[in-house]
C-alpha cells in the first residue's frame, strides 16, 4: 500500500498542469473581457500566459496587459474574433498576422466556463517560417512553370522551323517532277500556237481546230498541276463540296499511275452506294497522293497500291479506337504490298517528325488517320509484321445534304441588270483584263478596267453604275483585292464580288472565309467557268 509519505511526494494535478503549461511549444493565454471606453466587452486583459507566448508572438510580459494598449491599431480585429467566441461559445480556428511584430499566427480559441465568466483561452503558434517557405516554393514553381512554358515555346518554334525545312525539302523534291511535266505542257501549248500561226499564214485555217484542242488540253492539265502544288503548300482557299468520292477515283488513278511509275500496279475499288462527303477535293487528292507516294517508296522493287472507298458506321468503341466521334463516315483507304512497319514502332508513326524514311521522302497531311496492316481499316492500330504491307485510311464525316452540281446558269445581259451598268475588272495583268473584258462583252456585259487597287477604288467612288466587281487578290498600289472589295461593300453594300487569283492568299481572304455574294475563281480558269460565275453573281443581285 502507498504510504502517507508516497502520497505526499506525488505531484498534484495542479503541478502537472503547471509543468505542461510552462514547457509546451505553443503559445497559450487566458484573456478576460471587460467593458472599456469603446463600449461593453470592448477590451480584454491577459490574465495568464505561458513562456511560449513571447517566443511565438514576440511580445514579452503580457500578463496584465490590455489588448488596446499592446496593439492599439489591431485591437478591434482581435476583440471581434475572440468576442464572438465568448458570446456564442463556438470555438474557432484561423490564421492571422500580428502586424505589430510581423508574426503570422495559426490560432485556435475556445470559451472557458459560462459567458458570464468573460474568459477565453487562446492557443497559437508562429507559422511565419512555414508560410515563407511555402511562398518561396510557390515562387519556385512559378519560375519553373515559366521556364517550362518558355522551353515549350522554344521547342514549338524549333518544330515549326523544322516542319518548314521539311516542307521546303519536299517542295524541292516535288519541283523536279513538276518541271518535267510543265516543260511537256508548255511545249504542247507553244507548239500549238506556232502551228495555228503557220496554218493561218498558209490559208489553211480549217486545220487549226486540232491544235486549239491540243493547246486547251495542255492548259487544263497545267492548271490542275498548279492546283495540286497550291494544295501541297496549303495556300489554296479551302472549297469543300458535297461529292461522291467514287467519281474522283478515275482521274485520281490516272494521276497516281503517272506519279508512281510503271513498276507499281494501281487498283481502285469503289463501294456501291457510297455516301456523300463534304470535302475540298484538291486537299483530298493531295492527301491521297501523299499516301500513294509513301506506298511507292515502301515498294522499291514494285508492287500494288489499292485505293478503296467504303461506308463506315463507327460505334462508340470503334470511334474511341480511332480517336473519332461515333457516327457515319466515308472511308478512303490506301493499302500497299510493301515493306510494312515493325510492331516496335507502329505506335510512333504519327509522332511529330518521326519517320522510317530518308529526308525528302516524307509526306504530311492534316487529316484524321487510322492505320491497320493486312486487315480491316476498323481494326485497332497494329501490324502483323514487316513485309506484309500497310493500310492507311482517311475518315470523312458523312454529309447528309445534296450533292453539289455544276448546273447551267442563264447569262443575264447588262440590259437586264440596269441601264448603263458595267462590270469593274481590276487586275494588274493586261492580258487578263483583255481576256475577261472581251469574254464578258461577248455576253452583253459592259466592262470598265483598272490596273491596280487605288484606280479601282476611284472608279467605285465615282458615279459609275457598277453591277459587279471582278478583282485580283494580289494587287500593286497599296490596296489588295480584299481591301478593294471591303471598300466597295462600304460604298455599295449589295455589290457582288468575284476574286480571281493565281493563288488564294488565305491571310488576305480571312483564311478562306468570305462573305455572302463573294466568289473565288483560281487562275488559270476556263472562260466558260468565268461566265458561269459572273452569271450566278449577276442573278443573285438581280433577284
Amino acid at each position: 500500500m502507498d504510504t502517507q509519505q508516497d502520497r505526499t511526494s506525488a505531484p498534484s494535478s495542479a503541478d502537472r498542469y503547471r509543468a505542461l503549461f510552462e514547457s509546451m511549444d505553443e503559445g497559450f493565454c487566458i484573456i478576460e473581457f471587460f467593458d472599456g471606453p469603446h463600449g461593453p466587452l470592448s477590451d480584454y486583459i491577459h490574465v495568464e500566459a505561458n513562456p511560449a507566448y513571447e517566443r511565438n508572438a514576440g511580445i514579452p510580459n503580457v500578463v496584465g496587459q490590455k489588448v488596446r494598449e499592446m496593439v492599439p491599431d489591431e485591437a478591434d480585429g482581435w476583440v471581434e474574433l475572440y468576442g464572438s467566441v465568448l458570446r456564442t461559445g463556438n470555438p474557432i480556428r484561423f490564421q492571422r498576422e500580428l502586424v505589430a511584430t510581423g508574426r503570422n499566427l495559426e490560432v485556435s480559441s475556445f470559451r472557458i466556463g459560462p459567458a458570464s465568466d468573460r474568459q477565453v483561452a487562446v492557443l497559437f503558434k508562429d507559422v511565419t517560417d512555414r508560410l515563407r517557405a511555402e511562398a518561396a516554393q510557390r515562387a519556385l514553381h512559378e519560375q519553373l512553370e515559366a521556364r517550362v512554358a518558355a522551353a515549350l515555346a522554344e521547342r514549338e518554334e524549333a518544330e515549326t522551323a523544322l516542319r518548314q525545312i521539311q516542307k521546303m525539302e519536299a517542295v524541292g523534291q516535288l519541283s523536279g517532277g513538276l518541271a518535267h511535266d510543265f516543260n511537256n505542257l508548255l511545249a504542247g501549248i507553244s507548239g500549238a500556237f506556232e502551228m495555228i500561226a503557220t496554218r493561218i499564214a498558209q490559208g489553211r485555217s480549217g486545220e487549226i481546230d486540232k491544235y486549239l484542242s491540243a493547246g486547251q488540253g495542255a492548259t487544263r492539265r497545267a492548271a490542275a498541276l498548279t492546283h495540286r502544288l497550291l494544295a501541297f503548300s496549303r495556300r489554296q482557299t479551302l472549297s469543300p463540296k458535297a461529292v461522291v468520292v467514287n467519281r474522283l477515283l478515275p482521274d485520281f488513278a490516272e494521276l497516281v499511275h503517272r506519279t508512281v511509275g510503271p513498276a507499281i500496279e494501281v487498283e481502285t475499288v469503289a463501294a456501291t452506294g457510297l455516301w456523300l462527303a463534304l470535302v475540298d477535293t484538291n486537299q483530298l487528292e493531295n492527301a491521297l497522293l501523299n499516301l500513294c507516294i509513301n506506298a511507292r517508296d515502301a515498294m522499291p522493287d514494285g508492287g500494288k497500291i489499292t485505293v478503296e472507298t467504303g461506308n463506315r458506321w463507327l460505334d462508340p468503341r470503334a470511334a474511341r479506337d480511332h480517336a473519332l466521334e461515333p457516327g457515319q463516315y466515308v472511308s478512303i483507304c490506301v493499302s500497299d504490298t510493301g515493306t510494312g512497319i515493325d510492331k516496335a514502332i507502329i505506335e510512333r508513326v504519327f509522332d511529330p517528325f518521326f519517320t522510317t524514311k530518308p529526308i525528302g521522302r516524307v509526306r504530311a497531311s492534316a487529316s484524321r488517320w487510322s492505320m491497320a496492316s493486312r486487315g480491316r481499316a476498323l481494326a485497332c492500330p497494329h501490324l502483323f509484321g514487316p513485309g506484309q504491307g500497310t493500310m492507311v485510311c482517311i475518315y470523312l464525316p458523312r454529309h447528309r445534304g445534296k450533292e453539289d452540281a455544276e448546273t447551267d446558269i442563264e447569262i443575264l445581259p447588262v440590259t437586264e441588270l440596269g441601264h448603263a451598268e458595267a462590270v469593274l475588272v481590276v487586275d494588274d495583268e493586261p492580258s487578263v483584263r483583255l481576256l475577261v473584258a472581251d469574254a464578258l462583252s461577248e455576253h452583253g456585259y459592259a466592262c470598265i478596267e483598272a490596273h491596280d487597287g487605288p484606280a479601282g477604288l476611284r472608279i467605285l467612288q465615282s458615279n459609275a453604275k457598277i453591277s459587279l466587281l471582278i478583282t485580283d487578290v494580289g494587287l500593286p498600289g497599296g490596296l489588295n483585292g480584299r481591301q478593294v472589295a471591303d471598300a466597295a461593300r462600304d460604298l455599295r453594300p449589295d455589290l457582288p464580288v468575284l476574286f480571281i487569283t493565281g493563288y488564294a492568299e488565305n491571310a488576305v481572304l480571312n483564311h478562306g472565309h468570305i462573305q455572302p455574294g463573294m466568289e473565288v475563281l483560281t487562275k488559270p480558269f476556263a472562260i466558260d467557268d468565268l461566265i458561269r460565275r459572273v452569271g450566278l453573281l449577276a442573278r443573285t443581285r438581280a433577284v
